[in-house]
């Protein structure tokens, strides 16, 4: 697979310019880029997927470049994960808003690197750097934490794969096993934990999210562009959390009254809302295909969106 770091962020941000008629934008967090299945929405459309979603992070950074970007005409679909969506923690924030400066200030030497090491790592074997650099191979001894050390929990290396389009999938590998797949749940139970603990977010800062999502929205809509929400699937417990945590009426619904976009909710469709995630978060890439398809079907009769077929 590919590193999917700042480079091959900026190389898909540099397509946004296409033609509104045949490139469309997605933005979010993880689970767009494992439920949006690449080859199977170039099989439907023309129309270029651009992927610049990034994985645990909030995509709000990224919809702030578009919108700032005057250049930026184009059609854009929004995932929503409510917990980043909607989170104003540093962490949260910061991967998206250093892909976006990277992508700004590149240089031509680093634009140049980029296109020799595309050649060279889709020909060649390199060893994943987040699992068998030194220091991964140390965080992987699992050391108890203590005071002045905190070990975060890993994921399964079969769990992420990347492609050069930047889309993740699981591997079968993963798929088949139980222990890795448990591990993967725990990882949710550990961070949800974790949110629980932080310093809850103000109601005006909420107010603030909303304001500014708007506004942003609207300068897009301004130049031509169109905007779509999407809720992509998760399941189970984690589920259960996130609808209590983040209560649809107040938080998906309010988004799309305010935004004034259409919104496309997993839950409302019966060929959405019984796909399960293998760890109740993300698709695997056989169901991945299934919710293309539908999605596809969906987007595609929404206002403005016809161009699709």
């Amino acid at each position: 697979d590919y590193d999917d770091g700042a480079p091959l962020w900026s190389d898909k941000r540099a397509m946004v310019y296409e033609p509104s008629d045949k490139a469309i934008v997605f933005i979010g967090s993880s689970r767009i880029k494992y439920d949006l299945d690449q080859a199977t929405w170039k099989s439907l459309t023309n129309v270029h997927p651009i992927q610049l979603a990034i994985e645990g992070s909030c995509p709000r950074p990224v919809l702030e470049d578009l919108a700032n970007d005057p250049d930026f005409k184009g059609n854009l679909v929004i995932d929503v994960t409510e917990i980043l969506f909607f989170s104003l923690a540093p962490p949260k924030l910061g991967t998206a808003m250093d892909n976006a400066k990277y992508f700004h200030e590149r240089t031509p030497a680093q634009m140049a690197s980029f296109e020799l090491n595309k050649l060279v790592e889709s020909q060649f074997v390199f060893l994943n750097k987040d699992y068998f650099s030194l220091n991964a191979r140390l965080d992987q001894l699992q050391l108890q934490s203590r005071p002045g050390v905190f070990m975060m929990p890993l994921f399964p290396l079969d769990f992420t794969k990347i492609t050069f389009d930047r889309q993740n999938y699981m591997n079968d590998e993963f798929l088949k096993n139980p222990n890795e797949i448990n591990q993967v749940k725990a990882n949710w139970v550990f961070f949800a934990k974790m949110a629980q603990m932080a310093t809850p977010t103000p109601p005006e800062a909420y107010e603030t999210i909303f304001k500014s999502v708007k506004e942003q929205v609207n300068k897009i809509k301004s130049r031509g562009g169109k905007v779509v929400f999407v809720r992509t699937p998760s399941s189970g417990a984690y589920l259960q959390g996130e609808n209590m945590a983040y209560p649809r009426a107040k938080y998906w619904d309010r988004l799309l009254k305010e935004t004034n976009c259409p919104g496309i909710h997993f839950m409302d469709y019966p060929t959405l809302k019984h796909l399960e995630c293998p760890e109740l978060s993300h698709l695997s890439r056989a169901d991945s295909r299934l919710f293309t398809k539908e999605f596809f079907r969906l987007l595609s009769q929404q206002k403005g969106f016809a161009f699709l077929h």
